[in-house]
């Protein structure tokens, strides 16, 4: 028993010695560090004792603060000898929104990013990878979640976003060479992808343009002071294929709103389709 508990105590001290040694600046370390001590440590454990190893973190976990640096790190160690995805889900999560400007967010994120994925949520993939893109411009992480959220906007029909997706992974594989190949196979769907659509987006555009000296109906799905509710909506509503965007007027209110309909009749169309979608109360508002 005493043995048990040495052990053990070693292998905390251990964790937070890797913890400990993980550099404090964002994420110019995560590129110096591609084999994540965190991670590395965590699996190792994991493959042979899970249960050891889900305990070792939950006492790591108990032993630190909120406010301490080492906590985010420990989340994702957590998240990832978690057993079940209910609870990577809620240990990754914690870290993107709790600690989004730490060195291991974007870790987090990505991992969010392939889990959606191999869950089969398309939709929660793609608002994952978008994040990855407006959050962390830079992080060396950026073209795997684009590599996912590339396939995941395939299974939904959404070819045009995809492409930009997986030419984005394409662009950050550099010398990756297996990571390049795997990408590389859908690169061809992409082929002549502008040239084809040219036509139908004219034609979309045509059919949304503004009557010559008429007003042009939308339908209002949210108004809110919260902004990161507004992108959340936003990714959503993209997803699943709506004209959306953000109109603020002096209010000082974030509506959201889709479509720009030639006619009431063409809106109200639009509406029960969001509210069948997304439920709530969507609403027609004439715009000039």
């Amino acid at each position: 028993m005493r043995r048990d508990r040495r052990l053990g105590g070693l292998a905390v001290a251990l964790l937070v010695a890797c913890l400990s040694a993980y550099p404090v600046h964002r994420l110019a370390a995560q590129a110096a560090l591609p084999a994540d001590s965190i991670r590395r440590l965590a699996l190792s454990v994991a493959q042979t004792r899970p249960d050891s190893a889900r305990a070792m973190m939950r006492r790591l976990l108990g032993s630190l603060t909120p406010h301490d640096s080492l906590y985010p790190g420990a989340l994702l160690a957590a998240g990832r000898v978690a057993a079940d995805p209910p609870t990577v889900q809620m240990y990754l999560q914690r870290v993107v929104i709790e600690y989004g400007r730490s060195v291991w967010a974007d870790s987090a994120l990505l991992l969010l990013t392939q889990l959606y994925f191999a869950q089969g949520d398309p939709a929660g993939t793609v608002q994952a990878a978008e994040r990855m893109r407006r959050d962390y411009p830079d992080s060396p992480l950026r073209a795997r979640a684009g590599f996912w959220g590339g396939r995941a906007y395939f299974d939904l029909k959404d070819d045009a976003h995809g492409c930009t997706l997986i030419q984005d992974a394409l662009d950050g594989a550099r010398d990756d060479v297996e990571f390049k190949n795997q990408v590389a196979f859908y690169a061809p769907r992409c082929a002549g992808l502008a040239a084809a659509n040219t036509a139908p987006a004219d034609t979309a555009r045509s059919t949304t343009a503004t009557p010559a000296g008429g007003a042009t109906y939308a339908v209002q799905v949210l108004a809110v002071k919260s902004a990161p509710q507004v992108d959340d909506l936003l990714s959503r509503l993209k997803v699943m294929g709506f004209d959306a965007r953000v109109v603020r007027d002096t209010s000082g209110l974030f509506k959201v709103r889709v479509g720009r309909y030639a006619t009431r009749e063409e809106a109200q169309r639009a509406q029960r389709r969001l509210k069948t979608r997304l439920g709530g109360q969507p609403f027609v508002v004439e715009e000039p």
